[in-house]
């Protein structure tokens, strides 16, 4: 089981974005490089974590 270790948001004016990315790539990359391996085509992958994200952003934005 994979743990995810997040450190805290930025305090003040820190890039809340770029922290947040930042953390998040090592763990994407990790995941895309694992469907590569089982064949997927790195574009179709990259294009669904688009999607999905996309998907649930909306979502969330519904229920405020």
């Amino acid at each position: 089981m994979t743990r995810f270790n997040f450190e805290g948001p930025p305090v003040g004016d820190g890039d809340m974005s770029a922290q947040c990315q930042g953390q998040l790539l090592p763990l994407v990359d990790e995941i895309v490089q694992a469907a590569v391996a089982a064949g997927w085509n790195q574009d179709d992958v990259l294009l669904a974590f688009v999607e999905l994200t996309w998907d649930l952003y909306e979502k969330r934005r519904g229920e405020l």
